[in-house]
């Protein structure tokens, strides 16, 4: 199967330091990654390459079918090609209602008079209703979403993405800061988007990760330095001794 994203010998300096060095990483059109690693080992650096916010030095980095190069597209061109990406602290239209929040979202996938007219229509509202659905919503519809919790919060955050039709997502730490029952929720969340789409969760959080159930990539120092299932990278020494030995 052809890859959906392919990073291929990518390496990033600033000031001197090495961020990403001859990084290499794939994953399928409809496949679960967690990324994990310690502090500073490019994970942030290496979302902010894949979602054109930064250039690498070296390297290339492809996406879709056609294999197009997204080194050559602006933040917003790779956002309407597909790439979706959720920062770890939601943001949100607080004054809003969940329900104008993701009418917004769709107006940015459509512009502006499309989207209003949309929006009024019986498609748009049913679009609306999917969007709540998919994420638990439904019943929060015409509550500004300054009242919601943190977590659905984050869940309407996920939604507001979902409404530009991304074919991979990137997540940053959707489990920090909620309930065991909203993990729960969040896990078969994301599990359930993987089955149309690349989902890329970043986590620091292993309980979460074992319960994503997929393969992991482990990162040190901007390279990847183990894959696999989260036992086998957690009984690799070298991983071990890098990240899980220190308490």
């Amino acid at each position: 199967m052809t890859a959906l994203l392919e990073v291929s010998g990518v390496s990033v300096t600033f000031d001197g330091f090495r961020a990403i060095n001859n990084l290499s990483f794939s994953i399928g059109p409809a496949e679960m990654r967690a990324v994990i690693g310690p502090n500073g080992a490019g994970k942030t650096t290496f979302m902010d390459i894949v979602t054109g916010k930064t250039r690498p030095d070296t390297g290339s980095v492809t996406w879709g079918e056609r294999s197009v190069s997204l080194l050559k597209m602006t933040e917003a061109q790779i956002a309407r090609a597909g790439v979706g990406r959720k920062f770890q602290r939601p943001t949100v239209f607080e004054d809003q209602s969940v329900a104008d929040n993701l009418i917004l979202a769709l107006q940015s996938k459509r512009g502006p008079l499309a989207a209003l007219r949309f929006a009024l229509s019986g498609a748009g509202r049913d679009r609306v209703a999917e969007l709540a659905a998919e994420v638990g919503l439904t019943d929060h519809l015409a509550r500004k979403a300054g009242e919601l919790s943190h977590g659905q919060k984050q869940w309407l955050e996920i939604a507001m993405l979902l409404a530009q039709e991304p074919k991979l997502l990137l997540v940053d730490e959707p489990a920090a800061g909620m309930t065991l029952a909203e993990r729960e929720r969040t896990t078969a969340m994301l599990v359930e988007m993987a089955r149309t789409r690349a989902v890329v969760v970043v986590e620091h959080d292993m309980d979460f990760v074992r319960r994503l159930n997929c393969k992991v990539t482990v990162l040190h120092e901007g390279r990847v330095l183990a894959e696999g299932t989260l036992d086998h990278v957690t009984k690799d020494p070298t991983v071990v001794d890098v990240y899980l030995g220190r308490g």
